[in-house]
């Protein structure tokens, strides 16, 4: 008895220590595996679209770059959709901050416990009060030198491993199946393949559809309240929306700058940036866990952990590629080693 208590510890502890080194592995190799697992996700979307190209009995090789291509155009039309009225917005941020600035001094008085909170803090630290904190010139364009090769190096990986990817995934799929294993094995991996599919796609196409239900609702809202450009800060909100977390704060700060430079009274200010956020509340707590959920049949509960800890994990990229992660491990587990998998949550629409 005491025996297998021992045993038990030592498998559980086995575990542990593999988790935690593959955890630490994904952290440190980031900058690598990153874009390889986003090139997979956004290959596993358009593998569909890859392989009504290649019924014109088109070569996979070239399916592949026209998929690439494709996805090169979408990316500059988005750009160029939101580069010229952005551009005119961007002109009127000295504007934008002289307003704030303004605000700021008519609630001077309330900030007067900050400035001596500042004070207190400068006399315990021992700063004098004309001291100040000097910053090296250069630093910010040395952080750009830095990261500007970092940033080019995922999009050629990124854009190399999509290619690939589209190009040799009848390959993998035939390769995996003509390993010597027995014809159930070689058929759960075949379910698995189309599960993956399948299921990765119709999440994409879920959250697709909320993020344009969002923006379209956020660009309603704005034109009720004659916000101006309301169209493009709708289109903003869903494309930023695919960051989660992070995308939503930032729509939050535009649209606060938006209603500083088109309204004259604070609250008029704060009106489009609060619609926003009750819009975004809705979408974040009911409609996404309720769409997606029912939609690839995950429970909202790991969908949300699993979200957290990509976040956590590689940031803003991690969220994106979180719930398409979770779908191919669940896949996997489902075919290979469960029937059904108890993780999955089961579908009462």
């Amino acid at each position: 008895m005491h025996r297998g208590r021992i045993e038990t510890a030592a498998r559980v502890s086995v575990i542990f220590l593999a988790l935690v080194t593959l955890v630490t592995a994904l952290h440190f190799s980031r900058t690598i595996l990153s874009p390889i697992f986003l090139a997979v996700v956004i290959g596993i979307m358009f593998g569909p679209i890859a392989d009504r190209i290649e019924r014109f009995r088109i070569p996979a090789s070239r399916s592949a770059a026209i998929v690439v291509l494709l996805f090169i155009i979408l990316i500059s039309i988005a750009i160029a959709v939101f580069a010229a009225p952005l551009s005119t917005w961007i002109d009127q941020l000295p504007r934008i901050w002289a307003r704030l600035r303004f605000e700021l001094a008519s609630w001077q008085d309330n900030l007067e416990t900050v400035t001596e909170l500042q004070a207190q803090l400068r006399s315990v630290t021992g700063q004098k009060d004309g001291e100040t904190v000097v910053v090296e010139d250069g630093s910010a364009v040395q952080d750009a030198a830095v990261l500007a090769p970092t940033i080019a190096g995922q999009i050629v990986l990124f854009l190399a491993s999509f290619y690939f990817f589209v190009a040799a995934r009848h390959t993998l799929r035939r390769t995996l199946l003509s390993l010597p294993m027995s014809r159930r094995t070689r058929w759960h991996i075949a379910r698995v393949f189309r599960e993956i599919e399948r299921k990765v796609s119709g999440y994409l196409l879920a959250i697709t559809l909320v993020n344009l239900g969002m923006g379209l609702s956020v660009a309603i809202a704005l034109w009720a309240l004659d916000v101006p450009s309301p169209l493009l800060w709708g289109m903003l909100a869903a494309v930023l929306n695919y960051v989660i977390f992070i995308g939503p704060a930032v729509t939050f700060v535009i649209l606060l700058g938006v209603g500083l430079t088109s309204s004259a009274t604070l609250l008029g200010a704060l009106t489009p940036a609060l619609i926003f956020l009750g819009i975004n509340l809705f979408e974040a707590q009911i409609v996404t866990p309720m769409v997606i959920g029912r939609r690839v049949t995950l429970n909202p509960f790991i969908v949300f952990l699993a979200i957290v800890f990509w976040i956590w994990l590689w940031g803003p990229l991690g969220g994106f590629i979180a719930v398409p992660s979770l779908l191919i491990l669940f896949a996997i587990y489902n075919q290979m080693f469960a029937e059904p998998a108890v993780f999955y949550a089961k579908n009462t629409s």
